[in-house]
């Protein structure tokens, strides 16, 4: 008999305006504390020095993280030129300097290098694992090691303000796996003059915007209240990048059992990845096989 888990089965999504100076992990925790939660998990980490978005699954919810994972993400961010640090942000110790400020039509012009497929090499000081090791955790043991680069699409990048000499304000739409501190790094010795983060604001990720997000503040004040249910977004709120069909009762509970299931699908290509429900509650991720969906994912709700 497996063992039960232990807390509430409430499932859906909170969109937590992440604040500076706490891990993604730790606001899961509080997250998955504040609603008595059996599980909890999130999609895309942001460092603890960021803010923003960070899109919090809670129960059934944690199997469409794959879906806001994977989604495009936009972030707002401002670069200090003139001086490269070891973590590629301005936590890190500075490791160059440089006297050489670009103009804004330098920085403009440098932009277009880094959108499309780049191939972006991530920050010695990062979760990316280097023979079972997290390269963060060599790197503060000063190991020598190199980490691939890998592709990354870039949908914009785009300059938004240059408050002064010493910093540029940017805004960059990627989709999974991107880095802003390599960025900044990179778009840095392209101008020749180093660079690396000053700030980093996720605005939104996939259908999550930052204005609705909430506060932790909020969570606090209201944790272990009903209330805080009001502030959840539906499980399917991940899915709206996939069609959605309709299962017939029999369909559904051949789904639930992770059969394929009678569908009604119009318009949904045959083999497309979609999702369920029936009377509004999200049964079922699967393929389309005709008249069947063949489940992939289950909900249990």
């Amino acid at each position: 008999m497996g063992r039960t888990r232990k807390g509430r089965p409430v499932s859906g999504w909170l969109v937590v305006d992440k604040p500076a100076g706490i891990s993604s992990a730790a606001v899961v925790n509080k997250v998955r504390w504040a609603f008595g939660a059996q599980k909890a998990g999130h999609a895309g980490t942001l460092d603890p020095e960021a803010t923003g978005v960070l899109a919090v699954a809670l129960g059934e919810a944690t199997k469409t993280v794959p879906y806001i994972a994977d989604a495009l993400k936009a972030y707002r961010f401002s670069v200090r030129l003139g001086q490269a640090t070891n973590t590629d942000d301005a936590e890190g110790e500075i490791t160059a300097s440089s006297d050489a400020r670009p103009d804004d039509d330098a920085i403009k012009a440098a932009l277009g290098a880094f959108v499309g497929e780049i191939m972006q090499v991530p920050p010695k000081f990062s979760a990316v694992k280097i023979d079972g090791q997290r390269a963060y955790k060599l790197a503060r043991e000063d190991e020598d090691f190199d980490i691939e680069a890998r592709p990354l699409w870039v949908e914009e990048l785009t300059m938004i303000d240059r408050p002064d000499a010493d910093h540029v304000v940017l805004e960059m739409i990627c989709g999974k796996g991107g880095y802003v501190r390599a960025i900044a790094r990179d778009l840095g010795a392209a101008l020749g003059c180093h660079g690396h983060v000053a700030w980093l604001r996720r605005t939104w990720s996939g259908p999550f915007d930052v204005e609705h997000g909430v506060s932790l503040e909020t969570v606090d004040a209201l944790a272990k209240d009903p209330a805080l249910d009001a502030h959840l977004l539906p499980l399917e709120t991940a899915l709206a990048d996939l069609p959605h069909v309709r299962a017939t009762e029999a369909g559904a509970l051949r789904l639930r059992n992770g059969n394929p299931g009678m569908v009604l699908a119009s318009g949904v290509d045959y083999g497309a990845e979609c999702w369920a429900s029936l009377d509004g509650q999200p049964v079922a991720i699967g393929r389309l096989m005709g008249a069947e969906l063949h489940p992939a994912r289950v909900f249990n709700l």
